[in-house]
């Protein structure tokens, strides 16, 4: 099964589905990046933050898949901003990784009280110069943030990794990020604690395809043009995240699902989130 791949701003691709590793540790994300790689994942996600890429780095190599195969994301937090911090913060990354390069390198967060974000940037678009990362792109960056990024600097974002999930859809960051050729990606797609999966609207949903609350809102992500990085350690579970390429949600569907939003100021702060 070879999942999709959505189209970049620079001329790549990223995979539309792939593989969340938040907040495994490195034992734990080894084993699940060479079960999902075996059950046709070809995306892993990661960050410095997350304390896991000596972990992801051993589960690619241990995969038996060659490494222009996967698709490799992963993120520097505040620590790396301004004062080309970034360089050594991926050098380390790359180290810990056992890479050459990444896929995708996000900044994590905006810190825009710190106003060092888009003199990163500048440094982020040397790096992809450099051949040390295929694309740039940001993580938890609202209009306000990008708007001074695209006016300041020569690279667009490839990327907005936010959180996503029908209760925090964040209609008008997704429109604002179709506009300017950003691709939207999901964290915490499934939603936190459980709440999402337990709605009755999703399992009535599921009973007409026979597939899980969980297919149905990942299929959702899918349908509305969404990269999403669902996360988990478990076999069973890492399939069945990839079984939902055999049916689509229809209108009633979506309709259905768009009761379950929260309204615009549901979610995490993308300042604070810790994602």
């Amino acid at each position: 099964m070879a999942i999709p791949r959505v189209p970049l701003n620079n001329g790549t691709s990223i995979p539309q589905i792939g593989l969340g590793t938040s907040p495994l540790d490195d034992a734990e994300v080894e084993r699940a990046v060479i079960e999902a790689v075996a059950v046709g994942y070809r995306h892993v996600d990661t960050a410095a933050k997350y304390g896991n890429e000596v972990g992801v780095g051993r589960g690619i190599a241990g995969s038996g898949v060659a490494r222009e195969e996967i698709f490799v994301t992963t993120k520097l937090d505040g620590g790396y901003q301004g004062d080309d911090r970034a360089i050594a913060g991926l050098d380390a990354s790359l180290e810990r990784l056992g890479l050459d390069y990444v896929d995708l390198l996000l900044i994590h967060w905006p810190l825009p009280a710190r106003d060092e974000f888009v003199s990163t940037w500048k440094t982020y678009e040397r790096l992809l110069a450099a051949g040390k990362a295929r694309a740039i792109g940001v993580s938890n960056f609202k209009p306000a943030h990008l708007d001074k990024l695209i006016a300041e600097t020569e690279t667009v974002p490839a990327v907005n990794q936010i959180q996503i999930n029908p209760n925090v859809t964040r209609h008008e960051q997704r429109q604002y990020d179709a506009e300017h050729g950003i691709v939207t990606e999901s964290w915490s797609p499934l939603g936190a604690g459980g709440d999402l999966l337990a709605s009755p609207v999703l399992a009535r949903i599921g009973e007409r395809y026979d597939k899980t609350p969980g297919q149905v809102v990942i299929r959702w992500h899918l349908d509305n043009d969404l990269v999403v990085i669902p996360k988990s350690k478990t076999p069973q579970r890492l399939a069945e995240n990839l079984d939902v390429f055999d049916f689509s949600l229809d209108a009633d569907d979506l309709a259905a699902i768009a009761t379950l939003d929260k309204g615009p100021d549901a979610g995490v702060d993308s300042d604070v989130s810790g994602h």
